[in-house]
């Protein structure tokens, strides 16, 4: 099925404290994210970089947080730019570091609510990003959006969350890595986990397709956010937040593939590429690639391509 996809840029840095991040959406278009679209039979509207709204002043009672007032300020401008896209077709929010998805899933749960159908939230990341700004001890508010799609407190410095997603609608899939604060507060929730543990002994599809026949049963929308760390640092070595134990090349594009085949994507975040760490742009090259299974490259089509 032919959808338009819209390129979101969000060169984000504030989330975190290494900086690149903010060079992941050009990455991202010079690895030919739109051509590659395009060779598919999709439409392409890219609609350029969003600048953060204005800075107001904020604040908030853990002092290790930083970049608070800039984070708050992309979170309401992705908000506005992401409710707009999902009216005209199927969003793709270039970043940046993972606090984007404060305001991009912002964005993509008040057009659900508009639309009277659940949200959804497919998680593919080595972190579960379960703290809030009051748990966080490294302050890097990349570490946080979960905990406000799932509608925690502890973000009162942050537009309400729009129709928060209920726990059980929101499925970790691959996290290998959570803190203390974020175990014991996933514990005391509904949420899907499936870390690597459940994927090594399960396989990818089963649990993959348990959430997606959820979804599919509720008409729901399904918004995806893709972490560079979801991979094995091996196959992706452009992140800062590397962790040992990803998801391979051939497991990355069966995840794909298989959301590919549900019809059930509707907007989707692709995050944590910092191109100052990557290997001649194999990285973003790869993330493009996994980006097409999405929409429809299946493995035989795969040209035969060399990384140098």
């Amino acid at each position: 099925m032919t959808k338009t996809c819209i390129l979101i840029g969000a060169p984000i840095d504030s989330g975190q404290r290494r900086e690149g991040c903010l060079m992941g959406p050009a990455a991202y278009r010079v690895a030919g994210l739109a051509g590659s679209l395009e060779s598919l039979g999709q439409r392409v509207e890219d609609r350029g970089d969003v600048s953060p709204a204005a800075l107001r002043p904020v604040v908030c009672p853990n002092p290790a947080v930083h970049h608070l007032a800039e984070t708050v300020a992309w979170t309401e401008a992705l908000a506005a730019a992401g409710r707009a896209a999902m009216r005209d077709g199927l969003p793709i929010f270039l970043g940046g570091d993972h606090s984007l998805s404060l305001g991009s899933v912002a964005g993509v749960a008040a057009h659900a609510a508009g639309a009277g159908r659940p949200l959804f939230v497919l998680w593919l990341d080595a972190h579960s990003d379960y703290h809030t700004p009051l748990t966080t001890q490294s302050g890097n508010l990349h570490g946080t959006p979960v905990a406000y799609i799932a509608g925690q407190t502890g973000f009162d410095a942050f537009p309400p969350f729009p129709a928060p997603v209920p726990a059980e609608r929101i499925c970790l899939f691959g996290i290998r890595s959570v803190d203390p604060a974020e175990h014991a507060g996933l514990l005391a929730t509904d949420m899907v986990i499936c870390d690597m543990r459940v994927l090594d002994e399960r396989g990818i599809v089963a649990p993959l397709r348990e959430f997606l026949d959820r979804v599919r049963a509720e008409n729901g929308f399904l918004h995806v956010s893709l972490d560079v760390d979801f991979l094995d640092p091996g196959i992706a070595p452009a992140v800062g937040t590397t962790v040992p134990g990803g998801t391979t090349f051939r497991e990355a594009h069966l995840v794909m593939e298989h959301l590919h085949e549900s019809g059930l994507v509707t907007s989707l975040d692709l995050v944590e590429l910092n191109p100052f760490l990557d290997e001649r742009g194999k990285t973003a090259k790869l993330m493009v690639e996994l980006v097409g299974s999405l929409m429809g490259r299946k493995v035989f089509d795969r040209p035969t391509r060399s990384f140098g």
